[in-house]
């Protein structure tokens, strides 16, 4: 099925509803690896690589959600936007919120983390974009469906990238998408704080994700 055929609702999906969901699922995740330890051992070749990889993620979903805000900051429901990165998918901010939760999975080492992560994100997101899809079009019609048949569900298309000659933000936005980056931030000494109580025999771990 797709957006178009949804009927429009008469109001915005509930954003704060989709932070408290999302959040709670972060703090169960990090629950979650507690009670787990990765296959491959802290220090090893491995280990580190896909340390370092999740930390580079981790760093393209910060940096991916402030430049996708800089776009909707302050407008979101309220106009229809499709430059910048919404130009490429309709939704970034979702795609860069998946690509930091793969990211939080390699950074912990695990392959089966990441891919258990990355999957939970887009199946929440995935609801979370119909839902408010249904609103906007309903709000914006048309336009609206012109706009997605151009435009990919989540998966960016870079060859579909357009800007516009002006931009404006809003500094509140901006400040608080700022402060949402720094949950996935805080995972990083999170991680390094259960493998020093691990390799010291504080932290057992009932299950090895490889």
């Amino acid at each position: 099925m797709t957006y178009a055929s949804l009927k429009p609702v008469s109001k915005a999906f509930v954003q704060r509803k989709r932070l408290i969901f999302t959040r709670v699922a972060a703090v169960l995740a990090v629950l979650l690896l507690f009670l787990t330890k990765p296959a491959l051992s802290e220090g090893s070749h491995g280990h580190e690589t896909l340390e370092f990889l999740g930390f580079c993620l981790v760093l393209a979903c910060v940096a991916g959600r402030l430049w996708s805000i800089l776009y909707v900051g302050g407008k979101k429901n309220e106009e229809l936007v499709s430059a910048g990165p919404f130009s490429m998918t309709q939704n970034p901010l979702y795609f860069f919120s998946t690509v930091g939760a793969v990211g939080i999975g390699l950074l912990y080492g695990s392959l089966v983390a990441a891919a258990v992560l990355g999957v939970a994100s887009f199946l929440i997101f995935r609801v979370t974009a119909r839902k408010e899809a249904e609103y906007l079009l309903g709000k914006f019609g048309p336009a609206y469906s012109a706009y997605i048949k151009a435009t990919p569900r989540f998966w960016p298309n870079p060859l579909l990238y357009r800007d516009s000659d002006e931009l404006q933000f809003s500094t509140r936005a901006l400040k608080r998408t700022f402060f949402d980056g720094l949950y996935f931030l805080a995972i990083f000494p999170i991680i390094e704080l259960v493998e020093y109580l691990r390799e010291n025999g504080l932290l057992p771990a009932i299950i090895t994700l490889y």
